[in-house]
């Protein structure tokens, strides 16, 4: 019996390599998941109010850590040429309101900063991981998502320093540009 329990173990680990989308990856091209939540202003931001937009879905682990810190500060410099390419930049962790109000406050963000508190769309995207056997963090991931809601591209647990450079040559690379009248 042992030995047919390992077999399957094997066919079931090597079906998740081969298609990484069960595995909690969403594929390039399939539809981003919606989601509803407040930023650090308490304001409400669903993934439909941007649609016809290019927009940036970045996840990282913690307010007011190092490299959660380069990672927001470098999105924050190059706001402007995210904009010039009509991308919206919109951050994710599982930190609260308050967390996201001091952090934005304290940096000067100029984009809104999302609470996924109940860790639900941090689950949705696949980034949730557990660290330390206990505590729960989303991964450093980031999705762009096209106007018209798909996934366009995922670029899974980047590094903060540098990455919003990254994120602005693939979009170009994608085509990104503003849209006419928006």
């Amino acid at each position: 019996m042992t030995a047919v329990l390992k077999s399957f173990a094997l066919a079931c680990l090597a079906t998740l390599l081969a298609f990484p989308a069960l595995a909690g990856e969403l594929a390039v091209g399939s539809p981003a998941p919606k989601f509803r939540l407040q930023d650090q202003n308490a304001k409400w931001h669903a993934l439909d109010d941007y649609k016809g937009k290019w927009v940036v879905l970045y996840f990282y682990p913690k307010d007011n850590t190092p490299g959660c810190t380069t990672q927001a500060c470098e999105f924050r410099d190059n706001i402007f040429a995210f904009r010039d390419v009509g991308a919206v930049v919109l951050g994710i962790s599982i930190d609260d309101v308050a967390s996201h109000r001091k952090f934005a406050e304290e940096h000067g963000l100029p984009f809104s900063i999302l609470a996924d508190s109940d860790k639900k769309v941090a689950t949705q995207y696949g980034v949730l991981r557990k660290f330390l056997g206990m505590m729960e963090l989303a991964r450093r991931d980031t999705f762009i998502i096209d106007p018209q809601g798909r996934i366009a591209q995922h670029l899974p647990e980047v590094d903060p320093k540098g990455h919003s450079q990254v994120v602005l040559t693939e979009l170009k690379k994608l085509g990104a540009k503003p849209v006419k009248g928006g």
